[in-house]
């Protein structure tokens, strides 16, 4: 299989921490790709209409994507323990969670680009406190069920992962933590587990 990915990539690297926590690496080519909101990535295109990473190229030749996509497959190809719940309240709760992550996510990337790559000028200000005040409600509410996690590690665990990464990454100055203690303290263990210290970001 070829997964299109970039190390800096959130959605990205949820895709690379089921495939370390299935055991699948082996299977799978890690492509690291350039992608742009301005400039088109012509390969990716013909695998992917989207241009987005992660997308994946199945052994039988069919593209997937996006990340959610791709996990729940993912985790179709190992006989260990399933990372998406297969029935009941827990399949639920982390669907919610991987939904509620994926929402962080989306917001934290537009803050991204509008502070990074739009031109100064034309950034809009209330903008970005629109998308800050998504992200802090989505981080409050993984605060108030951190404590309740123990050693649960589902794909609603490997969305928190990637929030509490890509912030740290990317909107350091936003300091994320005080206040927040459970999940503060929840990141500090679960950033030392295999699976999420090998896909940590660049530095």
């Amino acid at each position: 299989m070829k997964l299109y990915i970039n190390r800096a990539s959130p959605f990205a690297r949820k895709g690379r921490i089921v495939a370390r926590e299935a055991g699948i690496t082996d299977r799978i080519d890690e492509v690291e790709t350039t992608v742009s909101p301005v400039a088109a990535n012509e390969a990716l295109a013909r695998d992917n209409p989207l241009i987005k990473v992660p997308a994946l190229i199945a052994d039988s030749g069919e593209a997937l994507y996006d990340s959610r996509v791709i996990c729940e497959y993912l985790d179709t190809l190992h006989g260990g323990r399933r990372l998406f719940p297969s029935v009941g309240p827990q399949r639920f709760a982390a669907l919610r969670r991987q939904a509620l992550t994926d929402g962080i996510l989306d917001a934290l990337v537009l803050c991204r680009y509008e502070l990074a790559v739009r031109p100064e000028g034309l950034r809009w200000a209330d903008w970005v406190a629109g998308q800050r005040r998504k992200i802090f409600g989505g981080v409050d509410a993984l605060e108030a069920e951190a404590a309740s996690w123990a050693d649960e590690f589902n794909i609603g665990q490997i969305g928190a992962a990637c929030v509490c990464g890509y912030l740290d990454f990317r909107f350091a100055d936003w300091n994320w933590r005080p206040g927040r203690p459970q999940l503060a303290a929840w990141f500090e263990r679960t950033a030392r587990r295999p699976s999420v210290s090998e896909t940590a970001p660049p530095a």
